[in-house]
């Protein structure tokens, strides 16, 4: 009887060992793989959770809120410890929310900020839309020794970062009187988008003077369509600081950008999940700093944002 009563302590022991061993996965639900930034933050995000040990599934809703809904569904349904999000639109993010919240799976939210407030158990990592925004138009408007007209090109509305970094570009022009903008649309983020914006924006003889775009996309699809109507006056600015964007910066025709940083974002996302599975506490935003990107300075962010 004391043998049996052993060998059933010894499986029990096994057995506790084995779930204690186990290695959490992670769910990873991105926007979009084919925008250039969400395409480096994967691969930087795909780094840190194999230095971090953790077991990951990736997924890309391909812009599509309902696919990224299912998507967030299904990876509850197969048991992943945790949930990092980077959404489609961060105003429709509750179901998703409260999905993970009634499985009781932790939720970090990457890059794009949503637009609710978080419950406990879940967190933003990313940078502050408003302040990259603000950063770029300060920086663009000193090169146009304020004054001048701007056109804005306008990422997704449906993303918080789209709308912030738009309204604060509209509030540092409105601060310089001899500013001001005449151009806004979206190009949803996209070069190919941007260069269509823009070639109507020329056809139709816009006197601008500087375009602010609210990522390196649409600034190079700025310039591209420039460059097919042979104007090099117009000023271009960027954000994001993309491997590409910086190859335009030192080629002089992007006049500055903004560095997001997906390395700090992609690190922070994962080190804030893996704090959330072992139980500690974290802040509800976790913010990562914007840097100005100048042809006098690019040099210092070449390795950074690589794929």
């Amino acid at each position: 009887m004391n043998i049996r009563n052993l060998l059933l302590c010894f499986c029990s022991l096994l057995l506790s060992l084995s779930v204690s061993a186990k290695t959490p996965t992670v769910g990873v639900a991105l926007a979009n793989f084919d925008l250039n930034f969400v395409s480096i933050l994967r691969t930087q995000m795909q780094q840190e959770l194999n230095a971090s040990q953790l077991n990951s599934q990736f997924v890309d809703a391909k812009g599509d809120v309902a696919l990224q809904v299912q998507q967030v569904d299904d990876f509850i349904n197969q048991g992943v410890d945790a949930i990092i999000l980077n959404p489609v639109d961060t105003q429709g993010v509750l179901p998703m929310i409260n999905a993970a919240k009634q499985a009781g799976i932790p939720l970090v939210f990457v890059n794009r900020k949503p637009e609710v407030k978080l419950p406990a158990d879940m967190a933003y990592v990313g940078s502050d839309s408003a302040l990259g925004g603000d950063m770029q138009m300060e920086a663009l408007a000193k090169k146009m020794n304020y004054k001048g007209n701007v056109a804005i090109l306008m990422g997704a509305l449906s993303n918080e970062e789209a709308r912030e970094r738009t309204r604060a570009v509209e509030a540092v022009i409105g601060k310089y009187k001899n500013m001001k903008v005449i151009e806004k649309q979206t190009a949803k983020w996209q070069r190919n988008e941007a260069v269509d914006v823009v070639s109507g924006w020329l056809l139709n003889q816009r006197p601008i003077d500087a375009i602010a775009a609210n990522n390196d996309e649409m600034a190079i699809g700025a310039i591209m369509a420039l460059s097919q109507a042979k104007n090099d006056k117009i000023l271009v600015a960027g954000i994001d600081g993309t491997p590409d964007g910086q190859q335009f910066i030192k080629n002089g025709k992007m006049a500055l950008t903004i560095f997001q940083d997906a390395k700090g974002q992609a690190t922070g996302a994962v080190q804030v999940t893996k704090a959330l599975l072992n139980k500690q506490k974290v802040e509800t935003l976790n913010w990562v700093p914007y840097k100005l990107i100048t042809p006098e300075n690019y040099q210092s962010f070449t390795a950074e944002n690589s794929k």
